[in-house]
């Protein structure tokens, strides 16, 4: 199992995207209107840090991140933050600042950080927008990451069974009046970065093969207007694979991601695996306090999250689980015995006070670290099947993730 931590983080800056060896019109003809002004531009990003490491005994916890609020908090103040990347910022006064560059960078200054302590970051994901984004991780990986979105009707269903398996399987989505989703799809390239754009592919050939995609689909009935799509199973599994591939001809594509609504995706990578998740919530109240340590340490460690009396959270949980399709049905496994199971699982925490009310904390405090390696088990036990990944977003800017390690 792999134990991560998450802490977001936002800056505001301004920057181009410019190589002073090229004419404008390359320029232009590589990085579009962000070449245009050339005193640059603005934006706001969402930065997270994501620290590994082991599990202390006696606080819970990877590494406080308090510490990691004030450290990088500091970082960003001083060097990125209301500052002109190109002109301020070094080293993009000499390379191009684009999100591959930035977040690679940004994991680069926060690694110098934390020698002192026992876990590190190891990866940073930097949001430029709603559409791109970009993930740099410790062993030297970047990944840049597009968003598409479309509108589109469906019946889920499959050709390959008959209308009652259909209707067992499916459900109202199986109707053959159909209904419809607002989609939304991540694209995640991978690859090497090139030395002079400062992409994996430029922007403009991605943002090409998207808007392929996107007028093929967009305000279509996927059952019936798709010429391309006939004969397959009419599920999100299968529709993510489909965009997988046709997408691939293009680009060095390595996964996409693909949610029907905001709670639920299905995800197909480029060695042949799916993956699921489901995302649901749950309210309760809980006080960080480790009986490992002294009231004095308590405070100290836990700051104001050690309140006598408690505090509370809507958690948020997403679980996946992955593996091959049943390519007759098109799918890996039912979406509704999954939302049960979760539902199952999350009852005895919620609206209860998870110290006080259950068991389950009673010989350590309930960090989220502690929270998801409880919850993991309890889940699979629920679902009856392996569990991939399980996050647990705390607030906005706490997130905690367990993994299992791809063999």
């Amino acid at each position: 199992m792999h134990l991560i931590v998450s802490k977001r983080f936002e800056i505001s800056v301004s920057y181009r995207y410019f190589h002073p060896d090229w004419t404008e019109d390359k320029n232009r003809a590589v990085f579009g209107r962000q070449a245009c002004g050339e005193n640059g531009f603005g934006g706001n990003f969402t930065v997270y840090f994501v620290f590994h490491g082991p599990v202390d005994d006696h606080t819970g916890m990877v590494i406080n991140v308090a510490v990691v609020k004030d450290r990088i908090g500091r970082l960003l103040a001083e060097r990125y933050d209301h500052k002109f990347l190109n002109l301020d910022t070094c080293p993009f006064e000499t390379i191009i600042p684009t999100p591959e560059n930035l977040s690679r960078q940004l994991l680069d200054d926060a690694q110098r950080l934390f020698d002192d302590e026992s876990a590190e970051p190891v990866i940073c994901h930097l949001d430029i927008s709603p559409f791109t984004s970009a993930t740099a991780y410790a062993g030297g990986r970047v990944e840049r990451h597009h968003w598409l979105e479309f509108a589109a009707a469906r019946r889920t269903s499959s050709p390959h069974l008959s209308d009652d398996e259909n209707r067992r399987l499916f459900g109202i989505a199986s109707r053959p009046s159909g209904h419809g989703h607002f989609y939304r799809l991540r694209v995640t390239l991978a690859g090497d970065v090139d030395a002079d754009h400062g992409m994996i592919v430029p922007d403009v050939e991605s943002q090409r093969a998207l808007q392929s995609l996107h007028d093929l689909l967009d305000h279509r009935n996927l059952s019936t207007d798709v010429a391309e799509l006939k004969g397959l199973p009419m599920t999100s599994e299968c529709l993510a694979r489909f965009m997988h591939q046709r997408l691939s001809s293009a680009l060095p594509v390595d996964r996409v991601r693909l949610w029907e609504n905001p709670y639920f995706y299905a995800e197909y990578h480029r060695d042949g695996r799916h993956t699921m998740g489901l995302e649901t919530a749950f309210n309760a109240a809980h006080r960080l306090h480790s009986p490992h340590l002294s009231d004095a340490d308590n405070s100290a460690v836990y700051g104001k999250c050690n309140n006598l009396h408690g505090h509370g959270h809507r958690y948020c949980v997403e679980g996946a689980i992955a593996g091959n399709i049943d390519e007759r049905s098109g799918t890996l496994f039912s979406l509704g015995q999954l939302t049960e199971g979760f539902a199952r699982a999350l009852a005895p925490w919620d609206y209860r006070h998870l110290d006080l009310d259950t068991a389950d904390f009673a010989d350590r405090p309930s960090t989220g670290e502690n929270i998801v390696q409880v919850l993991w088990p309890r889940l699979e036990g629920a679902i009856g099947l392996p569990l991939h990944r399980l996050r647990l977003w705390e607030t906005a800017n706490n997130r905690f993730t367990l993994r299992r390690e791809v063999q």
